[in-house]
């Protein structure tokens, strides 16, 4: 199978294919005699699993770790199982530090005028300053 078809069966670019295997997060694809990538369902399996651990936030690190147990016939679920509840622990973290800017935010707005006047309470705060311009 040749790139093109990879890319389609996992949703993922060419670009992006090349990158993971540069990186070292996939089984490297063997070398057809005029050098181009063949890839088996294997392959198809390893991407898909990054595409998809991508997409709900595992980083690059922990996608070489997912696709190191995936091919770890020995490995278990446990192992598994406490990266992602450690993932989710991470996810809610964030989740908590949004909420917390997207109030700050708001209250900023609260207290800005939103008129025609230089005056703006937003820029002041941010700037960690009182005075107005003039």
């Amino acid at each position: 199978m040749n790139i093109s078809d990879v890319a389609k069966k996992t949703g993922l670019t060419s670009k992006a294919i090349r990158f993971y295997e540069e990186k070292g997060l996939v089984t490297a694809p063997i070398r057809t005699d005029n050098g181009y990538r063949s890839y088996n369902p294997k392959h198809i399996e390893e991407l898909t699993l990054l595409r998809q651990a991508r997409q709900v936030g595992f980083n690059l690190d922990e996608c070489r770790e997912l696709v190191a147990l995936f091919n770890n016939p020995a490995r278990h679920s446990a192992d598994v199982k406490a990266r992602t509840l450690h993932k989710v622990t991470e996810i809610e973290k964030h989740i908590q530090a949004l909420q917390e800017m997207r109030q700050r935010l708001l209250t900023l707005a609260e207290q800005c005028p939103g008129d025609d006047g230089a005056d703006c309470p937003i820029i002041n705060n941010l700037a960690g300053c009182c005075h107005t311009p003039g």
